[in-house]
């Protein structure tokens, strides 16, 4: 490792024979001028930090578990080579564990005059936005017994988006969807409100059915047949207060209902219903309206990215207004929540009518497997009372969901990794079933 400015002059020094140290101050300058020298000289051979151009480029979205690449383009306008150590610091959720040193440090050789690029590859560890720290750059001289250095400001953000998992189980759902709507689209005369074709009026036919113009191009008298409407409304809501912050393995509850709605979403937009999106605790964390098929997923992603539960409980009543405001045609609103007795009973079941007069409510929940897994476990005393305690809080559970659908809510209560099909089963089921 080089030394630099006095910390190199000192060891000079104190290497020297004892002897050495006896002259006065002027003696040992005199034996030490040429590394005086070779010190000054290093010194001003060092080229300059504060003047060095930074620039970034690459990689400003990435899937959480994927890696980005960030670009520096770092141009040297002095006239003396710049031979330097680079820093490039992210935030710590930014890097895989231990591998920041490797990642975030480069060693430059830019002539004068010209530029160089060098890469950090990011490892993000959690949703949201990463912002760029300060890059710093240490300049060395010839001999590496001076260094200049300085820091720059380059700012740059990078968005950790959701990751998706559940993307796996699209093409089956799209699947069992074109199967349904080919066993469910039903031609009826003069009712729905979608055109399907004409064919040859019949004894019986709705007069108010018949197209007088196609009528006085043919022979026969035509008719308009229809089709039930079934392209519908779908709001999402994300609860985002207390109950979401919870951990269910490795993440909390918030990343597994991000991950239901965005296969449900994926899903209804390509059944041609309009999808939109409302994160609430107590004031509004995010808001999707308006998107067209093809911006539906990509809204949602981005809207969802920086999304972290707050601990503050939700509030129902707003959350109701809001979910109201939002659809105000009759729609399918899926509630994302806990299905925990108090938040229940005290906050949602006291405003579910408004929701249900006018709208088909389903409330989906993330279960935890370890419940699951502590109901099976027997063999000693305490896997037996772990075993009765988890089927008091699975009761308890039940006994939520049944007062949730005493007032026609679905519900649907499944674990992480199951809870995104489930959520996408229990859709397919309602537009089959006719309530979309």
């Amino acid at each position: 490792m080089a030394l630099t400015g006095r910390t190199a002059l000192l060891a000079a020094l104190g290497s020297l024979p004892i002897g050495i140290w006896e002259p006065s101050w002027t003696g040992i300058l005199a034996v030490n001028t040429p590394l005086a020298l070779a010190c000054a000289c290093d010194f001003a051979l060092a080229a300059p930090v504060r003047r060095l151009r930074l620039t970034r480029s690459g990689d400003t979205s990435v899937r959480l578990g994927d890696p980005a690449d960030v670009t520096l383009t770092i141009t040297n306008p002095s006239r003396r080579p710049l031979r330097a150590h680079l820093r490039d610091a992210w935030p710590p959720s930014t890097w895989r564990q231990g591998t920041e040193h490797d990642a975030s440090r480069h060693r430059l050789t830019i002539p004068a005059g010209e530029r160089r690029r060098v890469t950090t590859r990011l490892f993000p560890t959690r949703r949201g936005d990463r912002h760029a720290d300060r890059v710093t750059v240490r300049s060395y001289g010839p001999l590496g017994l001076f260094t200049r250095q300085g820091t720059h400001a380059v700012p740059w953000t990078v968005r950790v988006l959701p990751p998706f998992h559940s993307r796996k189980h699209l093409p089956s759902k799209l699947a069992r969807l074109r199967e349904l709507d080919g066993r469910t689209s039903v031609l009826t005369r003069g009712e729905g409100t979608e055109f399907d074709s004409l064919r040859e009026y019949v004894p019986g036919d709705d007069t108010r059915s018949i197209d007088w113009r196609a009528t006085a191009r043919q022979s026969a008298v035509a008719v308009r047949t229809w089709r039930p409407e079934r392209d519908r409304r779908i709001l999402l809501v994300l609860d985002t207060g207390r109950t979401s912050a919870g951990r269910v393995g490795d993440a909390p509850r918030l990343d597994a209902s991000m991950d239901a709605a965005l296969l449900l979403g994926a899903l209804a937009s390509r059944a041609g219903d309009r999808v939109d999106l409302l994160a609430y605790d107590r004031r509004i964390r995010a808001l999707v309206q308006g998107r067209t098929a093809g911006q539906v997923l990509p809204a949602l992603v981005n809207a969802m990215a920086p999304l972290e539960p707050e601990l503050v409980e939700t509030d129902a009543r707003g959350l109701t207004a809001t979910a109201l405001h939002t659809a105000p045609r009759r729609s399918l609103i899926v509630l994302l929540t806990s299905l925990e007795a108090a938040p229940v009973e005290e906050g949602l079941l006291p405003v579910l009518s408004r929701l249900t007069k006018r709208h088909t409510v389903l409330v989906a929940s993330v279960a935890d497997p370890a419940i699951e897994m502590m109901a099976a476990s027997r063999g000693t005393t305490e896997s037996i009372y772990n075993a009765a305690s988890a089927a008091q809080a699975q009761a308890e559970r039940l006994r939520t969901a049944e007062k949730l659908m005493r007032h026609g809510v679905t519900v649907v209560d499944a674990t992480p990794s199951d809870l995104a099909p489930a959520l996408a089963d229990a859709y397919l089921s309602l537009k089959a079933a006719g309530r979309l």
